[in-house]
């Protein structure tokens, strides 16, 4: 997994690189060129993940990756990614508008401080539901 990741650093570190040039030189061009990219990386994803979660790479694999006791160690780690990224994505969302509101409120009346964080620390409540399913659910793998 390791050898994986270095062996990725330079084409990560690459298509950075050309995304910053195509930026500078045609802002526009180069935002829909960006997203075009993203797309693509993303359906790509997708697809890796049905194949690995449908057991469509061959059903040797998936013999293989299942535990005795009935239990998918890899299924209860996708679970907890999902849980984190699933809250902490509508953590920021939350602490978005929270906080937008937050400051005009205190513009207007400072003395609302108190109150607007305390909505601020509720929204950003969300992310740490997910990291408490995300730890059970690794601990019963």
């Amino acid at each position: 997994m390791t050898l994986t990741i270095l062996a990725l650093t330079p084409v990560i570190a690459l298509v950075a690189w050309a995304t910053m040039a195509m930026l500078r030189r045609a802002p526009g061009k180069g935002l829909r060129r960006l997203v075009a990219a993203n797309v693509i990386c993303a359906t790509g994803s997708l697809v890796l993940l049905a194949v690995l979660l449908f057991g469509l790479a061959g059903p040797a694999m998936a013999a293989s990756s299942t535990s005795t006791s009935g239990h998918d160690p890899q299924a209860a780690l996708l679970g907890a990614a999902i849980a984190v990224a699933g809250s902490t994505i509508g953590a920021a969302i939350a602490v978005a508008y929270t906080g937008a509101a937050a400051l005009a409120a205190i513009s207007e009346r400072p003395e609302m401080f108190g109150r607007a964080m305390v909505i601020v620390g509720l929204a950003e409540g969300i992310a740490i539901y997910g990291v408490v399913i995300a730890i059970l659910l690794i601990s019963r793998a």
